[in-house]
């Protein structure tokens, strides 16, 4: 990936020629791939079957902290053992199935069940069965927790419930999130849209002055985006106009924080933007064809002081960003799946202006064609 210096000069470049970095072909998207249920279904097998994103390894600080959400529709639990080393189990206790735990928390020593008290250990082990005179025979040691392919890399949590077709998103997979970082915001709610128009909002400027006229626009440009791919990730930059202060500076004193925007783009649905005052890590988790539920974590960023002041800074950016920009892009996608329920368009075109979301669309294509194969 290029270094800061090396995409600030691009961007300026792109400035001076009023230019900005584009794709080789036109992508042609069916329309039915955001609509059938079918293709749903065999997109939330291949999500099965991929590294997730399921949470910033951040969201996980402490022995006992957990965090208990669903992946392509199965409750999942991920928690940090004694040993600091985070495990995913399905949340589903082994005696009658109730899920052990709910959003985030500390679990203390271990999970107990709140149905009839079976409890286990941090590592998944069934440590006790209350009344065990009634379960003759039971081996406590076959009944531990069900544990799921679990891997932390880049400062992020990852899962796979079955055997992965390929590394997804782990395959050139930078440090993204450093180690002292902290997660002062998480929200979660839902959409009615397809997971991927939601996903497809970030992945090119090329609609910042039309659909960001009053809110990004003034401070950045239409259409102006570096494009980088590394693996089946991207990562997309956008730029703000006081970057050209930099052309009078000498390029060893240049630093991109203020006046760039990273948006890295992890396969298959999960973004990491880089933005003035904190990093905002959204997962966006489909749970029907038409909805989609938005999982959202806000980080101070790298080496951040930790006061009220720069707390107050880093929430000021976070409200700026979701409550303009981001409510746009909602809108926008929204619409368009409303829009689908019509026969308008058999296919969504993506021009050479959307790179990035070429390279998402191709990548999907290829994985969900493997799978049929596989099925």
């Amino acid at each position: 990936m290029l270094s800061d210096n090396e995409v600030i000069q691009r961007v300026l470049d792109h400035i001076s020629n009023r230019t900005t970095d584009m794709g080789e072909t036109v992508w042609r998207e069916p329309v039915d791939n955001y609509r059938s249920a079918e293709r749903f279904a065999l997109e939330m097998e291949l999500f099965k079957r991929l590294p997730m994103v399921f949470c910033p390894s951040a969201a996980l600080p402490g022995v006992g902290d957990y965090v208990a959400r669903s992946v392509a529709g199965v409750p999942l639990l991920a928690v940090r053992g004694s040993d600091g080393i985070v495990r995913t189990f399905h949340n589903a206790c082994r005696h009658r199935g109730m899920m052990l735990a709910e959003g985030d928390g500390n679990a203390g020593g271990g999970f107990t069940c709140p149905y009839h008290a079976w409890a286990y250990g941090l590592d998944g082990r069934l440590r006790n069965i209350a009344g065990t005179a009634g379960f003759p025979g039971i081996d406590p040691r076959e009944h531990g927790l069900t544990p799921v392919t679990t891997e932390e890399r880049g400062g992020l949590v990852f899962v796979t419930q079955k055997p992965a077709v390929s590394r997804g998103a782990l395959e050139q997979l930078p440090e993204l999130i450093a180690a002292d970082q902290v997660v002062f915001e998480y929200t979660t709610f839902t959409d009615e849209a397809n997971w991927k128009l939601l996903l497809e909002t970030s992945m090119e400027g090329y609609h910042i002055k039309a659909l960001h006229n009053t809110t990004f626009y003034p401070f950045g440009f239409d259409n102006l985006n570096v494009v980088e791919t590394f693996g089946m990730n991207s990562r997309i930059v956008f730029p703000f106009k006081r970057v050209e202060k930099l052309r009078e500076r000498p390029k060893e004193e240049w630093r991109a924080e203020g006046k760039l925007t990273y948006v890295n783009q992890l396969y298959p649905n999960t973004r990491l933007a880089t933005l003035s005052n904190h990093y905002l890590l959204v997962i966006l988790e489909p749970v029907s064809p038409s909805v989609s539920r938005w999982i959202i974590y806000r980080l101070r960023t790298p080496g951040a002081e930790d006061t009220p002041e720069a707390l107050e800074r880093s929430k000021r950016d976070a409200a700026f960003l979701k409550d303009t920009g981001v409510i746009e892009d909602r809108a926008a996608a929204c619409s368009i799946q409303r829009g689908m329920a019509g026969d308008a368009n058999s296919h969504f075109l993506f021009g050479r202006f959307e790179e990035a979301a070429v390279h998402f669309h191709r990548h999907l294509e290829a994985h969900l064609e493997q799978l049929q194969q596989i099925l």
